[in-house]
């Protein structure tokens, strides 16, 4: 590999080996399966339990029930998206899914967008709001908030530099701990909750639309997203063709299972019509069964929980990043692993720099509001990826086949669809723009390969 034009024979060296050697294997099981966990749950189940039994006409089983589908739709994904990761071990997850299924343009225009938008910019967000949050135990200036959310991506950074196992150590504590803290709060919330009995609570107070209905799911969707950054980590997962695909989908009955206890628990404590009136759901049901002051309990599992959230993306979003420098088409220097920590550290610590620029700037709002649904094309591009390898290569190794293909995958795909559909119908000039700042990449790539092509 050719070296910089201005170093030495010993640089040279360097960045060849920092190049060539492979990210140590340090995951196991448990480390993805919590990665899975603490990606997915932000400050969301605190929050849009209400909006969602709200859209389905106050109808406990009919919210249980979206909640149950949006779960089984993202279980879909997780399966046709363990198919890929047990034949692709190597770094890159979905980037390298949609590169094999469908080439490098898409898989690069994916990464581009990761890369400026959705990665940074659900860094920033976490951080943000972490750091808003905070102002539920004392008054914070909008200097000081910006300070600290600041100092939380400098932390996340730190940590994730210094090495995988360790990043991966203090992402299990904090995702146990949110664990924790919903199971604690929904066992407080059915013993001594004074809302309704749960067996009353099957009427419908509200009309009930299918759009509605549409909406609720959508919105549930969201709620799931993020379970598949565990892909980007193949290349540090031990025994990658089984860790993979058993965190995958064991992550995301974990998380159905929390999301319906969660739900279950805050009609114990507020009933129905509470519930869905409700703007912060956790903190009012926490505050109806232990008191006013029993809030800030819940602004703390929500701050511990958007760090978790936060800190999972610091992990993974850089491997897309090295991956594609690997391939020869993003800043090579994003493709070196640090000589003493093993971990793509340039790759972390730029991606973290974008985030702190965006959470300076608050740009992040804006961006995520116009770009983030094309996330989802990409998803459905990596599960359609799952039947295109099939016909491409039919005699590839796969020590896990998703169950019910090609039926799997399509319904995740068509899930995928609607999400996007429906913000494009809802919203057809912000959606507009996202698709113009995604294309901005077109352009980009083709000056990239022109002039680097990979090797």
């Amino acid at each position: 590999m050719r070296s910089f034009a201005n170093s030495g024979a010993q640089g040279a060296q360097s960045t060849c080996c920092a190049m060539t050697e492979p990210l140590k294997r340090t995951l196991g099981s448990r480390d993805l399966t919590l990665l899975v966990v603490g990606g997915v749950i932000g400050s969301g189940i605190f929050l849009s339990p209400a909006s969602v039994l709200k859209q389905s006409g106050e109808s406990l089983p009919i919210a249980i029930g979206v909640w149950l589908v949006g779960g089984v739709l993202s279980l879909m994904g997780a399966l046709s998206y363990a198919e890929l990761g047990g034949m692709d071990p190597g770094s890159g997850g979905l980037y390298a899914y949609i590169r094999d299924g469908f080439g490098k343009f898409p898989a690069f225009l994916y990464g581009w967008t990761l890369f400026f938008v959705i990665g940074a910019g659900t860094i920033a967000t976490l951080a943000v709001a972490a750091a808003d949050y905070m102002t539920q135990f004392t008054p914070l200036s909008p200097t000081q908030k910006s300070v600290i959310a600041v100092t939380l991506i400098v932390i996340m950074a730190v940590i994730n530099l210094r090495g995988t196992s360790g990043s991966s150590s203090v992402l299990n504590v904090t995702t146990l701990i949110k664990v924790v803290a919903i199971v604690t709060m929904s066992a407080a919330f059915f013993v001594l909750g004074e809302g309704t009995s749960l067996p009353s609570v099957a009427h419908t107070a509200m009309p009930v639309s299918v759009s509605g209905v549409g909406l609720s799911i959508i919105s549930v969707l969201w709620a799931y997203e993020g379970w598949q950054y565990v892909t980007f980590l193949a290349g540090e997962a031990t025994d990658p063709q089984r860790t993979i695909p058993r965190s995958l989908v064991i992550g995301t009955i974990i998380l159905i299972a929390i999301y319906i206890v969660a739900n279950l628990a805050y009609a114990a404590a507020l009933g129905t019509s509470r519930m869905a009136a409700s703007e912060r759901v956790a903190g009012e049901a926490m505050a109806a069964v232990l008191g006013p002051t029993a809030g800030k309990a819940v602004a703390l599992a929500i701050i511990i929980s958007m760090y978790s959230a936060a800190h999972a993306t610091v992990i993974a979003v850089p491997r897309v990043y090295y991956s594609m420098a690997r391939d020869g088409v993003f800043f090579r220097k994003l493709g070196e692993i640090h000589p003493k920590y093993g971990t793509p550290a340039i790759a972390i610590v730029t991606s973290c720099l974008v985030a702190v620029v965006l959470a300076l700037t608050g740009t992040f709002e804006q961006l995520l509001t116009y770009v983030v649904f094309i996330g989802w094309i990409f998803y459905a591009l990596g599960a359609a990826a799952v039947i295109a390898l099939r016909i491409k290569r039919p005699n590839a190794e796969r020590p896990f086949r998703v169950p019910g293909y090609p039926v799997t995958p399509a319904l995740f795909v068509l899930a995928a669809a609607a999400i996007v559909g429906n913000t494009v119908w809802a919203q057809p000039l912000k959606s507009a723009i996202g698709i113009g700042v995604v294309m901005l990449g077109a352009p980009v790539y083709w000056l990239w390969t022109r002039r680097s092509p990979s090797p």
